[in-house]
């Protein structure tokens, strides 16, 4: 007997090749028939126009692009990359009402928020916090005290966000090797388009968007775009709130058939009625089980933040099929905060306060030459370019004199109890400044019809200046190197394997108050990926492994270093030797039909101690607070036949349990956060042709869960279940 047709979904789940069982600290794959799987996607006719060789994915209706560039600057497909990458598309984003990065990265495979308060929160990859974000190819340092300046970016100015994961030394030069995160801006376009959106959800959460571009002359040789966005959010705490405002405008002017420049700037302005820290557990750790909507700061708290980029691009194109690409993107960043945090003080828990006020402006410059070259009878492509990236800080605050704040009470506590204090606004001050420059080169040669090699170089100086000799450094011509390998099988299949240098420098200070030297090591990834409908839909599955040497470790809480102005409570760090990262990565993300569009996810990732100071370290957890598994789908199916104008979607994200601790003796402290899985579901009907309606349900099973487990006097609860209606107007 014939066997029956297999289903799309059953499709996805063979080609994935992944369904993790996330409560256990191993998986298990069980073999499946690639042959059948093939053999049933060819059967499918899916329309993947404006997909293949093109990068925009604004009006494609897909999850995946046809084009990326994020790695080495070469335009090639996902295919052609021979790293693990994934693209969050417009039409993702609009899907699930992914309105801020913080948004993008819960939903992006491998990587994951982790928050330490209120508005403050890292990402990390492969075991290691991402420290680069990119503004259309442009990378900015996110330090230790820069990513509580630059906000995460409201995402109705992007077409997409496209994530590297693993080391991008070659683009970025100093930089962790999590991943790095590109947002790719909205570009104007010739024909006119406007729409306007407005949303309603809980918590009296209100947003509205308008975006509005098209040719501003009549051969449309001038285009311009605006868009503009502005929310009002609520809060499931029992005191807080805020709002954001988001201003964006670019034009592009063709100056001749061979040259375009685009002008730009955006505006970002948010203000949260949000505290310093959050919520505490027991003194050894055990959760309070205290409700989500527990407020344990002061009324008067606030955390304000702004970023204003200035923004452009020259490109002219060579007859010879060669361009020269000229960007630049200055950034004016501003944080202005008063808070509260909590701590322990034998059993007694008690508030303390403090006011800080910081200014982080950031210049990233690059210009590059790009195109063909013929050689032993084959086409290859050659990318050289030089790149400049200035960051400059200034923080200063203070907290108050007393030795102990006000003695809290979870249960009885009165946000209105304590009055609004002063504060000395110079009993802590940090400024720094830090340069890199850089040259790089990469070459894509064309070995075989099959066989295509990359390779590259870059050549960093690296500058950090405190304006104290013992902690100011200098860098000379650091060399990173890169290679990758991609070998097509068929039409559809193509193997990979790619190096990287790891080269990252230090703020972190150790007790004589000088910088540690920068971290280094190597990237090794191998894999397989294969496209389907012309490019419409992506699989690829890789392994990899990161060694990162000389890393900085936290001293005790204890230990503080000195400061030549002020006696603060800078902590101490040391180096800890080496951190050994290995894993798998797999993902799915495009099409499964014309009328379903698919992404999921899974990456396994361990990272621990190889070699480090204390030998009692080694095989151990390197940060146990970041999950082993993670398990991502996104899905969005139109209804057929006369219920097209419905669609239904969904998301799914999980991941395995993790702990953090502390503390010695009977002093020692465990947090720990079990395995959890967050559903999120989504129906749309479209009203007209003009008119689309939408409604996202996050957390429908209200799981309760820690979004941060940072220390006993500082656990973030995840948000309730909570939903947002959504109608869009379009011209």
């Amino acid at each position: 007997m014939q066997s029956p047709t297999r289903s799309p979904l059953a499709i996805a789940i063979a080609l994935l090749c992944a369904s993790p069982a996330l409560h256990a600290e191993q998986t298990t794959t069980e073999a499946t028939s690639k042959e059948d799987a093939v053999l049933e996607l060819q059967k499918t006719d899916v329309n993947a126009q404006g997909v293949r060789g093109q990068a925009t994915t604004e009006n494609t209706q897909s999850y995946t692009t046809g084009v990326v560039n994020s790695s080495t600057k070469l335009p090639m497909s996902i295919r052609e990359t021979p790293q693990s990458v994934s693209v969050i598309t417009r039409q993702r984003m609009d899907d699930q009402g992914l309105s801020d990065l913080n948004d993008v990265i819960k939903n992006t495979t491998g990587l994951s928020v982790q928050k330490y308060g209120p508005e403050r929160q890292r990402y990390v990859a492969r075991g290691f916090t991402v420290d680069n974000i990119m503004y259309d190819g442009l990378p900015m340092s996110i330090s230790t005290y820069s990513q509580d300046v630059i906000t995460a970016a409201d995402t109705a100015m992007f077409d997409r966000v496209e994530i590297v994961r693993g080391a991008t030394g070659l683009m970025q030069g100093a930089g962790n090797p999590a991943a790095a995160i590109n947002m790719v801006r909205k570009k104007p376009t010739v024909a006119p388009q406007v729409s306007v959106s407005a949303s309603a959800g809980s918590w009296d959460t209100y947003r509205t968007e308008l975006d509005a571009s098209g040719a501003l002359n009549d051969n449309g040789t001038l285009r311009g775009r605006f868009v503009t966005a502005y929310e009002e959010r609520g809060t499931y705490l029992e005191e807080g709130g805020g709002d954001r405002g988001l201003l964006y405008g670019i034009t592009e002017a063709d100056l001749n058939d061979s040259t375009t420049l685009t002008v730009g700037a955006s505006y970002q302005n948010d203000h949260k009625d949000s505290d310093w820290g959050g919520l505490p557990t027991a003194t050894n750790g055990n959760d309070l089980n205290l409700s989500r909507s527990t407020y344990l700061g002061n009324d008067w708290a606030y955390w304000d933040t702004s970023t204003t980029h200035l923004f452009g691009e020259l490109e002219h194109r060579f007859a010879n099929d060669w361009k020269l690409h000229l960007a630049a993107d200055k950034m004016w960043g501003r944080i202005n905060m008063l808070g509260s945090y909590l701590g322990y003080s034998g059993t007694t828990l008690n508030q303390y306060s403090g006011k800080y006020t910081y200014t982080n402006d950031y210049d990233s410059y690059d210009g590059y030459l790009s195109g063909p070259v013929k050689l032993f009878g084959r086409d290859h492509e050659v990318v050289v370019g030089a790149s400049n990236r200035q960051e400059t800080f200034d923080g200063h605050g203070g907290w108050l004199n007393d030795a102990t704040g006000p003695n809290i009470n979870p249960n009885t506590w009165d946000s209105g109890s304590v009055a609004k204090p002063g504060f000395d606004m110079y009993r802590w001050t940090l400024k720094f400044q830090s340069e890199q420059k850089g040259v790089y080169a990469t070459t894509r040669l064309n070995i075989a019809d099959p066989l295509k090699v990359i390779l590259g170089a870059r050549l960093d100086w690296y500058d950090y200046d405190t304006g104290v000799a013992s902690s100011s450094y200098k860098i000379t011509r650091n060399v990173t190197r890169y290679a990758g390998v991609i070998y097509d099988l068929n039409e559809t299949y193509s193997l990979y394997a790619s190096y990287t240098d790891i080269f990252k420098p230090q703020t972190n200070l150790d007790p004589s108050y000088s910088v540690l030297k920068p971290m280094t090591g190597k990237n090794y990834e191998v894999g397989i990926k294969g496209e389907y409908f012309d490019g419409a839909l992506n699989v690829s599955a890789a392994v990899f492994q990161i060694n990162q040497e000389n890393r900085a470790k936290q001293l005790d809480k204890a230990t503080y270093c000195p400061s030549p102005a002020y006696a603060t409570n800078f902590n101490c760090y040391e180096a800890a030797g080496e951190v050994e990262s290995k894993g798998i990565d797999l993902e799915l993300t495009g099409a499964l039909s014309e009328n379903w569009q698919f992404s999921a996810g899974y990456t396994f990732v361990e990272a621990k101690y190889k070699k480090d100071t204390n030998k009692a370290n080694e095989g151990k957890l390197f940060d146990t607070d970041q999950p082993r598994h993670l398990f991502k789908v996104s899905t969005t199916y139109q209804l057929p036949g006369n219920l097209d104008k419905w669609r239904v979607g969904g998301s799914l994200n999980s991941q395995n349990g993790i702990y953090n601790a502390g503390g010695s003796g009977t002093s020692a402290w465990r947090i720990e956060q079990d395995a959890y899985t967050l559903v999120d579901l989504m129906l749309g009907y479209k009203v007209s042709e003009n008119v689309d309606t939408r409604i996202n349900f996050n957390n429908v099973f209200d799981k309760k869960y820690y979004s941060g487990i940072g220390s006993t006097t500082n656990v973030i609860y995840g948000e309730p279940r909570n939903a947002m209606f959504s109608v869009k107007w379009t011209l």
